[in-house]
């Protein structure tokens, strides 16, 4: 598989900022690699927030604390065990 093809990621964590931004993180199931968006509040509405996207690995950056990658490892595996990639969260 080359490594061009896009990662499934499943989201594992929502937050905001202090620029008023909602933050959406997605990790892969491993909880290795990590893919953030950031989303303006007033749009969140427009751009439906869904329980995995497919990312270019270009676009994830790795995870270097143990108990973050445990963490998100197992957000992931509940998020796919629960949802199909395109539910609406």
């Amino acid at each position: 598989m080359p490594d061009t093809e896009d990662v499934r990621v499943w989201l594992v964590e929502r937050g905001y900022n202090n620029r008023d931004l909602i933050v959406l993180k997605y990790a892969t199931p491993d909880g290795e690699r990590l893919y953030r968006r950031e989303l303006a509040a007033q749009a969140i509405d427009l751009d439906s927030v869904t329980a995995a996207r497919d990312v270019s690995p270009d676009n994830l950056e790795s995870v270097d604390d143990a108990d973050r990658r445990e963490r998100f490892a197992a957000e992931a595996i509940r998020m796919a065990d629960e949802h199909d990639p395109n539910d609406t969260i």
